[in-house]
């Protein structure tokens, strides 16, 4: 029987883009593994980090906290970092935090790739 509650974060790497997608919810005991995941594909410095959100239904404050931290050490890496996919739910938290003003935000990961 599958665990409704595990997350799963794949990752590909599209030229110079590394792509990271979580299939799931991010919360508080969920995000430790897209932190991971994000760490793990850091650790190459890529030209950009594409975080793809399109199976993320729903986002509390840790996996907010989660991407705020990956954008710090984007920044220190000099990787682009882009947000794309973000349904309405989750977008949401990020207006309402002021911090759609912070990152990056592409409504596809076409649009991510030029962002």
């Amino acid at each position: 029987m599958p665990d409704d509650s595990a997350i799963n974060v794949t990752s590909e790497t599209i030229g110079n883009a590394a792509v990271v997608t979580p299939h799931g919810d991010v919360d508080l005991a969920r995000s430790p593994v897209l932190r991971n995941s994000l760490r793990q594909v850091q650790n190459a410095k890529p030209g950009r980090l594409i975080v793809d959100l399109t199976m993320v239904d729903y986002m509390d404050s840790s996996g907010v906290a989660t991407l705020v931290e990956a954008l710090q050490i984007a920044r220190k890496n000099n990787t682009r970092m882009v947000l794309c996919g973000m349904k309405d739910r989750v977008r949401s938290i990020f207006e309402i935090a002021r911090l759609d003003t912070v990152f990056s935000i592409a409504t596809s990961r076409e649009s991510a790739m030029t962002a």
